[in-house]
């Protein structure tokens, strides 16, 4: 009897170890990744036309300045 009370103990304690955890990783990858979709898109918001009633405001001084190609991906239009 001894014998089955050490064994069930024994399962008891690895199925313990073995027990799911909350994963950590995953969650920071997914937080890491909410931030730079929000950040990405916010710079292409406001490198976009403004939106009714933003016409007039100012570009914030931390979105850069993307200037548009004439021919974009095409390579110089005028050889």
């Amino acid at each position: 009897m001894t014998l089955l009370m050490q064994t069930a103990a024994q399962a008891a304690a690895k199925s313990a170890q073995n027990a799911p955890h909350f994963p950590v990783s995953a969650t920071l990858v997914y937080v890491a990744g909410f931030i730079a979709a929000i950040t990405i898109g916010s710079i292409a918001w406001y490198n976009s036309k403004r939106p009714p009633g933003a016409e007039g405001n100012e570009r914030p001084s931390f979105v850069p300045k993307v200037e548009k190609e004439e021919t974009p991906g095409l390579g110089d239009p005028k050889p």
